[in-house]
Order: C-alpha cells, then sequence, then structure tokens
C-alpha cells in the first residue's frame, strides 16, 4: 500500500508563523519528542519519502511504528494550529465563548454565565451567525428554567420564542440561497457559459425562482451577498455583462459598507471582483478593470484575507485578470512579462492551486505567447491543458483549447500533423456533444485552407472564414468561443 502523504502535505501547507507557534507549543511539553524530530525530517523534504524517514531514524524504537507516530503528529499540529487560529475567526471565538458558557453553567454560576451569553449573543448578530445565535437562544431558555425556579419571572420567554422563530427563518433562508448559487455555478464549472437547452433549462428555472426574481426576499446581508451573487452568474451565464455587473457591484457594495462581514467572507468577495473585472472587460472599461485588479490585490495584508487559501485566490484572480487585460489591449508584450513572473510565483502556490486553476494559467499563457509570435511557447502550454487527465473537468476550456490548439499548429506550419488534429478535434467535440455551429464552421475552414497550397487561394478560404464567423457571432452563445480565442481577429489580421 502507497504510503499517505497526508501528513507531508499539513506541514508543508504551514506558514512561518505557524511552523513557529507549533514549535514554542512543543517546548512546553514534557518527555519524548520524537514527534518533533519527526516533523523536521519531513518539513527538509521536497517531496514524500517514507523509505528515507525510516532511514534517518533506523534503529530507533519509535520509528518501529510509524503510522501511529504521523498520526500522533498530525493531530498535535491540528490541535496547534486550533490554538493559533482560536481568536481569529468569529466562528472559533463564538466556538469559545459556547464552550465558556457550558462550563460557567455545570458550575452553577449562572450569572456570570448570563454576561458571556450576552456577549456572544451581540457578537452573533452583528455577524448574522444564524447557527450560533439559535445554540445561544437554547443556552438563554436553559437560563430562563434556573430563572424560574428561583422565582424570577420578570424575563419575556414570549419575546424569546418569536426570536427563535426569527432566527430560524434566516437560516433556512440562508440555506435556500446557497442551494440555488450551488446549481449555477454547477452549470458553469461543468460545462461554461450556457450553450444546452439543459443547461439554459436550469438557468432559467434559478432566475424565475421566487427567491430570485422577487424584491427584499433575501433575510439578513448574507443573503442578500448570495442573492444578488446568483443573479450576476445567472446574467453572465447568458451573456448578458451589463446586468451581471450591476448585480455583482451590488455585492460588493453590501460587503463594503459591512467590513466586518467582509472579513469574514473574504472569498466571496474576492470571486465578486473578480466577476466584476470580467464584466467590465466585455464593456470594454479596460481602466475600471485595472483598477479593480490593483484592489484586489491590495487586500492580501487586510484582515480575513491573510489565510492560504484566500491569498491563493487572490493570486489566481489577480493573475487571470491581468493577463486577460493584456488580451483585449492586445498588449502581449507586457502580457508575456506579466505571464513570466506569474510562472515564478506559481511554484508558491505548488499544491495549494485547484487543478482547473492551473489549467487556465496554462491556457492564459498559451494565448499571451500566441499573441506574442511565439508559437513554439503557445504549444508547449497549450499541449500541458491537452495532456491532462481530468478532462471532464472543465469541458468548455479543454473543448476551446482544442479549437485554438489548431491556430498554433498552423502558424507553425504542421499541415501534415494539422490534418490529423483537425479529426481528432472534430471527434471529440461530437463525443462530447459540443459540435456547436460555431465550432462545426471553425472545423470545416480548417479543412479547407490546408487543403489549398497557394497563396491565393487560401485567402480566399481565410475572406470567407471569416465573413461567416461574422455572422455567427451575433449569436450570444457563439460569442462565447471569442473569448477563449479570437478567431475573427486572427483572421482579420491575416487579410489585412
Amino acid at each position: 500500500m502507497k504510503p499517505s502523504n497526508e501528513l507531508f502535505d499539513l506541514i508543508k501547507s504551514l506558514t512561518k508563523s505557524e511552523k513557529r507557534f507549533f514549535k514554542l507549543q512543543s517546548a512546553l511539553q514534557s518527555g519524548d519528542k520524537n514527534y518533533v524530530r519527526l516533523f523536521d525530517c519531513i518539513d527538509k523534504m521536497d517531496e514524500y519519502d517514507e523509505e528515507a524517514i525510516k532511514k534517518t531514524f533506523d534503529g530507533e524504537r519509535f520509528i518501529k511504528h510509524l503510522p501511529s507516530e504521523k498520526n500522533h503528529l498530525y493531530k498535535l499540529i491540528l490541535k496547534a494550529l486550533r490554538s493559533y487560529y482560536s481568536d481569529t475567526s468569529i466562528s472559533s471565538i463564538l466556538k469559545q465563548e459556547i464552550k465558556n458558557i457550558e462550563i460557567l453553567f455545570n458550575k452553577a454560576l449562572f450569572d456570570e454565565c448570563r454576561k458571556f451569553l450576552a456577549r456572544a449573543k451581540k457578537m452573533a448578530i452583528k455577524y448574522e451567525k444564524f447557527y450560533y445565535h439559535f445554540e445561544l437562544i437554547n443556552w438563554e431558555k436553559t437560563l430562563l428554567e434556573e430563572a424560574f425556579e428561583d422565582g424570577e419571572f420578570s424575563l419575556d420567554i414570549d419575546a424569546l420564542i418569536e426570536e427563535e422563530k426569527t432566527v430560524i427563518d434566516k437560516l433556512r433562508n440562508l440555506a435556500e440561497y446557497h442551494v440555488l448559487y450551488s446549481k449555477i455555478n454547477y452549470v458553469f464549472r461543468s460545462g461554461g457559459y450556457v450553450r444546452t437547452e439543459e443547461n439554459r433549462a436550469i438557468v432559467d428555472e434559478i432566475v424565475n425562482h421566487p427567491l430570485i426574481k422577487g424584491k427584499n426576499t433575501a433575510l439578513s446581508k448574507r443573503a442578500a451577498t448570495i442573492c444578488y451573487y446568483t443573479q450576476g452568474f445567472c446574467n453572465m451565464a447568458n451573456g448578458d455583462y451589463a446586468t451581471a455587473l450591476e448585480k455583482f457591484t451590488r455585492v460588493k457594495t453590501i460587503l463594503d459598507e459591512a467590513d466586518h462581514l467582509r472579513s469574514d467572507l473574504s472569498k466571496r468577495y474576492i470571486r465578486t471582483l473578480s466577476n466584476m473585472i470580467t464584466c467590465l472587460l466585455d464593456q470594454k472599461q479596460f481602466d475600471a478593470a485595472n483598477e479593480l485588479v490593483a484592489a484586489m490585490r491590495s487586500f492580501e495584508e487586510k484582515d480575513g484575507f491573510q489565510h492560504i487559501d484566500v491569498q491563493v485566490s487572490i493570486f489566481k484572480n489577480a493573475g487571470l485578470a491581468e493577463l486577460e487585460l493584456y488580451h483585449h489591449l492586445n498588449d502581449f508584450d507586457r502580457g508575456v512579462q506579466a505571464a513570466e513572473e506569474i510562472m515564478k510565483q506559481l511554484s508558491d502556490f505548488q499544491g495549494k492551486l485547484h487543478k482547473e486553476q492551473e489549467l487556465m494559467f496554462f491556457y492564459q499563457f498559451a494565448y499571451i505567447y500566441f499573441g506574442a509570435g511565439h508559437y513554439n511557447k503557445a504549444l508547449s502550454w497549450i499541449n500541458k491543458v491537452l495532456n491532462d487527465n481530468e478532462n471532464n473537468l472543465r469541458q468548455d476550456l479543454y473543448s476551446y483549447a482544442r479549437l485554438f490548439n489548431l491556430a498554433i499548429h498552423f502558424e507553425l506550419g504542421n499541415y501534415d500533423l494539422l490534418e490529423y488534429t483537425i479529426k481528432s478535434t472534430s471527434r471529440y467535440l461530437q463525443k462530447r456533444e459540443r459540435d456547436f455551429p460555431m465550432e462545426k464552421v471553425i472545423i470545416e475552414y480548417f479543412k479547407k485552407i490546408i487543403r489549398n497550397q497557394s497563396e491565393a487561394e487560401r485567402k480566399k478560404q481565410f475572406t470567407a472564414f471569416h465573413k461567416e464567423l461574422k455572422a455567427l457571432k451575433s449569436e450570444p452563445e457563439n460569442e462565447i468561443v471569442f473569448k477563449y480565442f479570437d478567431f475573427e481577429a486572427w483572421i482579420g489580421a491575416k487579410l489585412a
């Protein structure tokens, strides 16, 4: 059985300050600390090698029980991290406060218990932490029973029951919005922009849902951010970027006005800025898009945005947005500089980026190099996308990468290979049911172009190709293809 990498992955995910905290906590413990030596050994590795660990500690008793030692170290690291972050998130603070309430209650220190409860409840209300608010109300009801036994009947149980009902309604409302968001996110992540009747039906169902279509249906600011975000996503999936920008801007405004919520919803805030940039680029508002990229990066040092998953989100979204901006500006020389800088930074996030995020970077690198005329480098990067073995991840990305690949091979003069590539691309699109009218036209014209050896005949085909692309581009579902590679601009440059 292959040794587990879970401990290695956890150790490698730690920041310098997290490692220092773990070591300080370990120093307070007495007895053997073989787990610290094991920690140091694994921390020095670039790749996990269990045999090397066994060799390093050969002859020592604890190494005979390596699986249990690894498990023990894993739990100790998590325990240290819980302590390290115990007062850095509202959820962790509320958990501690509820535990304090339980301890004080069990010691019959009811007055002190009420003080902690009042403070925690105020925090839960401010941050719209409805689950904890509900739990705190239950504790409040428990304390009421104690008050009744002491003959204290001044507290209003009806008001508390009404408050509980309101919290449950808000909790249910928020959960329903999460379900709707998950549905539109699935449509977008699995197939990209809406181009099939099946996906269009799902989007239409969400758009017409009472919670999305109705007014004032969100019972909290948290729910409102999901409502507007989902509306924006639906508009973007349907190609309506102007309306989508309005909806995402509403999300940003809500969170900017409640910065305590913005810190708690930091990843949603970064994704909102990213979607706004996409909409601004579509509307050709390049200066505004560039300002938002800079604004996104400025959040790296702000409270709530310093966790590694949020830092990854900022790096990914800002980096991809910057590269896309250079595409729109046709400034491929600066694009190459930005791409090569991002390539250096990618190693800092090794193992932390999702596969989809890596592939999107690879695709953008290919596009930048193609625009700059570095076709061999473009081919190298697009091959990283095409050779990936998880091509169910983003069917749209793989499909458009195959079409882009045809243009790269044409520029390289690989006409013999291109004939085979055209056939395999056509089969792939048919098998995945992504052979839409635009894709079929692109395939057919590449077939015609490589058959024509004379420049005059080839130019005629390019002219006809360009004309037909312009006609098809007027349909929103076809225009999407040009967001991944602008065939119209490419052919137009050849005809100029």
